[in-house]
C-alpha cells in the first residue's frame, strides 16, 4: 500500500524524488564511465568487438544475475534500504578499483564485478518505489523516477566531453574520469544511508522456490515474450562503436550518449503517463515495434544525422523498457514484487549474454547482421506479446 507521509511534491511520494536523487547521482557517475568505456576498451587498451561483445555480455548478465536473489531477499526479510545500499556500495567500491585497473583483463572485471553491484540493488529499490506509489500513478512515479536516472546519465557524459576537451584525448584524462566517478558514486550512498528505511510485508516463511510458485499466472505469461526480446537487446556498447566507425570522434560519441539520455528524459514522464491512461500493454508493444524500427535503421545508417536520429529514437524505446516495464510486473505481481523484478531481470539477463556474444560475432563479419538479427526478434516478441495481450489484461 502506498504511504501518505510528506508532501508530495511533483505529484509522486517523497521517496520516490530521494531515490531519483540517488540514482541521478550514481548515473553521473556509471554513465560517465560507460560513455567511453567501449572506445577506450577497444581503441585505448587494444581489445577486439569480439571480446567487448563477451565482456559486455557477461556485464550484462552479472548486472542481472543476483536480481532473483535480492528481490526474495526483500519480499523474504521486508527490507528495502539496507539492501539497495549494499547494491550501490558494492559498485561504488567497483569503481575505486577502475582507478588502478592498468590491463585488458582487469578492465574486463571492472565492467562485470561493478554491474554486480546494479543487479543487488534493483529489486529492492523497485520494489520500494512501487509500495509508495498507487496503482492510478504508478507508471508516472516509475517515469519520474527514470528521468531523475537519466538526467544523471545526462550530466556524466556531458562532465566527459567537457573533460576530454579540456585535457585532451589521453590515458591522463580517462584516469581523471575514473577518480571524480568513484567519488561521485560515493555521495549516492551517503544519500540512500540517510533516508528512512520502508518495510514492506515480509514472507518469512517462503524459500526462492516457494516464491517461484506463488508468483502469477499473468506474470509468468508476460515472461515469455520478454525473453524472446531479450534475444534482440544487444549491448549498448555496438551502437556507440558504431558511431565512432561513422566518423564520430571520442568526444562526439559522448555527445552522443548525451543525446540518448536527454531522449530518455523527455520520453520518460510522457510514456509514464501514456501507460496510466491507455494501460501498460500497449506501451510495451510500442516499445517493441520501435526498437525493431531502431535496429533496421542503424543496418542502413551511414550518414551521421541519421545516427543522430537513431540515438533519439533508441533513448524513447529505453524510457518505455527501464521504467514502464517495472510498472507493468508491479501490476501483475502485487504481493511480491520484489522476486518477480529480481525474476524478470535474471532471466532476462542470462540472456543477454548470448545476445551480446552473437552480436559481436556478427559484427566481425557485418556490422548490419547484428542490427537485422536485433529486428528480426523484436518483431517476432512484439507478435507473441500481442497474442498473449488479452491473458495480461484479465
Amino acid at each position: 500500500m502506498p504511504t501518505n507521509e510528506g508532501s508530495h511534491r511533483f505529484g509522486v511520494h517523497p521517496d520516490v524524488i530521494r531515490l531519483g536523487l540517488v540514482s541521478f547521482l550514481t548515473d553521473v557517475s556509471s554513465e560517465a564511465i560507460f560513455s567511453v568505456f567501449a572506445v577506450f576498451f577497444t581503441v585505448f587498451a587494444g581489445a577486439s568487438a569480439a571480446l567487448l561483445g563477451l565482456v559486455e555480455g557477461l556485464a550484462d548478465f552479472s548486472a542481472s544475475s543476483l536480481d532473483y536473489l535480492s528481490g526474495w531477499l526483500s519480499d523474504h526479510s521486508g527490507k528495502r534500504k539496507s539492501l539497495a545500499a549494499v547494491g550501490y556500495g558494492f559498485s561504488t567500491l567497483a569503481k575505486f578499483f577502475l582507478v588502478v585497473a592498468n590491463s585488458i583483463s582487469s578492465l574486463a572485471l571492472f565492467r562485470i564485478v561493478e554491474r554486480l553491484g546494479k543487479s543487488f540493488r534493483g529489486p529492492p529499490r523497485d520494489a520500494w518505489l512501487a509500495e509508495v506509489a498507487s496503482e492510478a500513478d504508478r507508471g508516472y512515479s516509475f517515469g519520474v523516477h527514470k528521468a531523475m536516472d537519466k538526467a544523471g546519465a545526462v550530466a556524466g557524459p556531458l562532465l566527459a566531453f567537457a573533460l576530454f576537451a579540456w585535457l585532451g584525448q589521453s590515458l591522463h584524462s580517462f584516469h581523471i574520469l575514473f577518480i571524480g566517478a568513484a567519488i561521485v558514486a560515493t555521495l549516492a550512498v551517503v544519500v540512500l544511508l540517510v533516508m528512512k528505511e520502508r518495510p514492506g510485508p515480509p514472507h518469512e516463511r517462503e524459500n526462492m522456490f516457494v516464491s517461484w510458485k506463488m508468483l502469477s499466472p499473468s506474470f509468468k505469461r508476460y515472461l515469455v515474450p520478454a525473453s524472446i526480446f531479450s534475444l534482440a537487446y544487444f549491448s549498448f556498447g555496438f551502437l556507440l562503436l558504431k558511431a565512432y566507425l561513422v566518423g564520430f570522434s571520442v568526444a562526439d560519441v559522448i555527445l552522443l550518449y548525451a543525446l540518448f539520455n536527454v531522449a530518455f528524459v523527455i520520453a520518460s514522464i510522457p510514456m509514464g503517463r501514456l501507460g496510466d491512461r491507455i494501460g501498460r500493454t500497449w506501451v510495451i508493444m510500442l516499445s517493441y515495434l520501435i526498437y525493431a524500427v531502431m535496429a533496421s535503421g542503424f543496418m542502413f545508417a551511414f550518414a551521421k544525422w541519421e545516427i543522430i536520429v537513431l540515438f533519439i529514437v533508441f533513448g524513447v524505446f529505453y524510457a518505455i523498457d527501464e521504467a514502464q516495464s517495472k510498472a507493468f510486473i508491479a501490476d501483475l505481481e502485487p504481493t511480491r514484487r520484489g522476486s518477480a523484478i529480481g525474476l524478470y531481470n535474471f532471466v532476462t539477463g542470462l540472456i543477454y549474454l548470448p545476445a551480446s556474444v552473437i552480436a559481436g560475432r556478427l559484427w566481425t563479419i557485418d556490422p548490419s547482421y547484428a542490427f537485422a538479427l536485433a529486428a528480426v526478434i523484436a518483431f517476432t516478441a512484439l507478435v507473441v506479446f500481442s497474442i498473449l495481450k488479452k491473458a495480461f489484461e484479465g
